[in-house]
């Protein structure tokens, strides 16, 4: 396993970075990142998704404390092994609140966008979506 880990000075949001070893299936990818994000030792997990392509997957995790990280670090050497793994605190979101917050800032700042607009809208379902969680395969049509 390659993990890079930049340690916080202050309680903020974690990134997690998580790229499965070459010829790991991604249902079996997903699985390992789904794992390691529900379990009970490890700091609240605010947000994850997984790759479409080379599985892997993002996650964003509270941290409140030093021993978080290394709770968390700890947590993602067993689920994880032999994935490339980065943790990086964020700058800006402090808690899940600030990363809800950044969010909207983005959104205002650079996209022009509303936050509790965008958040209103109904997304559509592009394919099969267990399918694509098992295949990371979105499949979407041409044109």
């Amino acid at each position: 396993m390659r993990m890079v880990v930049a340690q916080p000075k202050k309680p903020r949001c974690m990134f997690l970075y998580a790229l499965a070893p070459e010829g790991l299936h991604p249902a079996k990818a997903n699985l390992a990142i789904n794992t390691l994000i529900g379990r009970n030792d490890i700091p609240l997990c605010v947000y994850h998704d997984h790759f479409i392509g080379p599985p892997g997957g993002i996650a964003i995790f509270d941290i409140k404390a030093l021993s978080d990280v290394d709770r968390l670090q700890a947590a993602t050497e067993i689920e994880l092994a032999n994935w490339r793994i980065e943790l990086r605190p964020l700058i800006f979101s402090h808690n899940p609140a600030a990363f809800d917050e950044q969010i909207a800032y983005t959104l205002k700042a650079y996209g022009g966008a509303d936050w509790e607009r965008v958040k209103q809208e109904k997304r559509p379902a592009y394919g099969n979506l267990g399918l694509e969680a098992d295949t990371a395969d979105d499949d979407l049509p041409a044109g």
